[in-house]
């Protein structure tokens, strides 16, 4: 597949996220976007200075980068958290003049991202849990909210990467290699990696973010009582 081929699906990856936030009906308020653009920041910064390249020849590494992606998710949303892993992780498969591997890249954290977004706010609803009276319970619901889309991640990133190898790059390429890509246990250690890193910074970031007020909405219309 061409250069200009691949661009124009990273730009069709950008409108099918943009899409979804229209579905999903996602404000982005302006302090919103700036969070996003700090994680977006963070999560190339994490991949780029802690990371450990190509694991035993697997083509796979580990690496921080998802810590973030699954952070934003539990802070502010799904939609958001994709946007933030995508847009960081994206940007430095393109600063390494791959953008053939930013198509996946883009998709993978995207998917990571709705998935925590969903156990987060939607199962669990870390943002009205009360953790002082039930310390333990809300651990876990911070914890299974992390790993859920970072788990979903061990699965799809091998099978999207087969799919770039396959018709992207037009090399040779057959599931059985995917699926030993699962059973390598590469991607579930840098997974279990992310999400302690992940419940560990919000489990501090969060109460702190709440009492300087920066995860409220300043752009919701208060109702009248």
């Amino acid at each position: 597949m061409t250069e200009p081929m691949m661009w124009l699906l990273l730009f069709l990856a950008a409108a099918l996220a943009v899409l979804v936030a229209a579905l999903t009906r996602t404000r982005f308020t302006t302090r919103k976007i700036a969070m996003i653009g700090i994680m977006a920041a963070l999560s190339l910064v994490a991949y780029e200075f802690f990371r450990i390249p190509d694991i035993l020849g697997s083509g796979s590494s580990f690496h921080l980068g998802n810590t973030f992606t699954a952070l934003t998710a539990m802070l502010l949303d799904g939609v958001s958290g994709g946007l933030a892993g995508a847009i960081g992780l994206s940007l430095a498969d393109i600063m390494a003049g791959d953008p053939g591997y930013a198509v996946t890249t883009f998709l993978l954290k995207f998917i990571i991202g709705l998935v925590c977004g969903f156990f987060a706010h939607r199962i669990f609803r870390l943002e009205t849990r009360d953790r002082k009276t039930d310390r333990k319970g809300y651990l876990i619901a911070v914890i299974c909210s992390a790993f859920s889309g970072l788990l979903v991640n061990v699965f799809t990133d091998p099978f999207l990467g087969y799919f770039r190898n396959r018709y992207i790059f037009g090399q040779q390429a057959d599931l059985a290699s995917a699926m030993a890509k699962v059973t390598s246990g590469v991607t579930l250690v840098n997974s279990l990696l992310s999400t302690v890193c992940a419940v560990v910074i919000y489990l501090a970031l969060r109460p702190a973010l709440e009492r300087a007020h920066l995860l409220e909405d300043p752009e919701m219309p208060r109702r009248k009582s």
